[in-house]
């Protein structure tokens, strides 16, 4: 099992990897909403300050958690670009018209 939030920062990571990757291309998409969905486990720590971790449960695991409840979650991810407001293209801008 891997922790929700890691799944999300290695989703970021790979989106802006796909930016880089594309700048110059004549082709490009408009990031709109990316739709995840997971199964995760909740874990319940017992000692002080307990906390509830979302481990997302990787494809085939399910039933070797056994005891632990999974649940399925789908999760509405709206990228935009920090500071701007903007939806992300996948090349980026062409030039400040754009902007």
């Amino acid at each position: 099992m891997i922790e929700l939030a890691t799944v999300i920062r290695d989703l970021r990571q790979e989106l802006e990897r796909a930016v880089v990757a594309a700048k110059g291309e004549v082709l490009r998409f408009e990031l709109g909403t990316i739709e995840l969905e997971v199964s995760v486990a909740l874990e319940r720590t017992a000692q002080a300050g307990a906390k509830v971790r979302f481990l997302v449960v990787e494809s085939g695991a399910e039933a070797a958690v056994g005891a632990t409840s999974t649940q399925r979650i789908t999760l509405a991810l709206q990228p935009t670009l920090a500071g701007s407001g903007h939806s992300p293209l996948v090349s980026g801008f062409a030039d400040e018209d754009e902007r």
